[in-house]
């Protein structure tokens, strides 16, 4: 048997998500979580093979999850599932660890086999979006990102420096830097470019 963890905010998709793989053989939903703190205590406690997460979630997103799981629990694989059609989130759960990467919309037979898939040492990936992955990639460095997603909160140039341990003018630099390369006039446009696609 596969155990499988849910990580899932929203209570509809959670339950429908379990009664459906609870169907398919080979397969038990050992947990189902509500968001990203819940998923990571569950995945501590009960040590599934396989996590199905959604992207954007309360507390810790599915991206923070599975970076989380990489570091501390590298044995558990990640599936990403989210209705973020978006190549700059592939990359993103690519880079954090994540075996795959689906959209909602996808049939369960299909996220069935994706966790067979995964289980088994290999990846499941949309195919439209891992091109679009790779030909639209983020100009943004790791630090710019950090910075325009500390901006996107409407947080202070000081309160984004004390956070993550930079001076003032060094969050300015960044920032400006990130504003530069999306094109935009002000660090919100900036943010909110980078998050159409997928880059923060």
């Amino acid at each position: 048997m596969i155990r499988v963890l849910l990580a899932e905010d929203q209570a509809l998709v959670r339950g429908a998500l379990t009664a459906l793989l609870s169907l398919e053989p080979g397969l038990e939903v050992v947990g189902a979580a509500a968001d990203g703190d819940e998923a990571l205590s569950l995945a501590r406690t009960l040590r599934p093979d396989v996590l199905v997460t959604d992207i954007e979630m309360p507390r810790r997103s599915g991206l923070d999850l599975a970076e989380r799981l990489r570091a501390e629990l590298p044995e558990v694989r990640v599936i990403i599932v989210t209705t973020f059609a978006r190549g700059g989130y592939l990359r993103r759960a690519l880079e954090v660890g994540a075996r795959g990467y689906l959209l909602k919309d996808a049939p369960a037979a299909e996220l069935a086999q994706a966790i067979r898939q995964v289980h088994a040492g290999g990846r499941a990936i949309d195919p439209a979006l891992a091109g679009e992955a790779w030909a639209d990639p983020s100009p943004l460095t790791e630090r710019e990102r950090q910075v325009l997603g500390a901006a996107e909160g409407g947080a202070s140039t000081s309160a984004i420096a004390a956070g993550l341990g930079l001076s003032e003018g060094t969050v300015r630099n960044y920032l400006s830097e990130a504003i530069g390369k999306l094109g935009a006039e002000n660090r919100v446009e900036a943010a909110r470019r980078a998050r159409e696609k997928g880059w923060l």
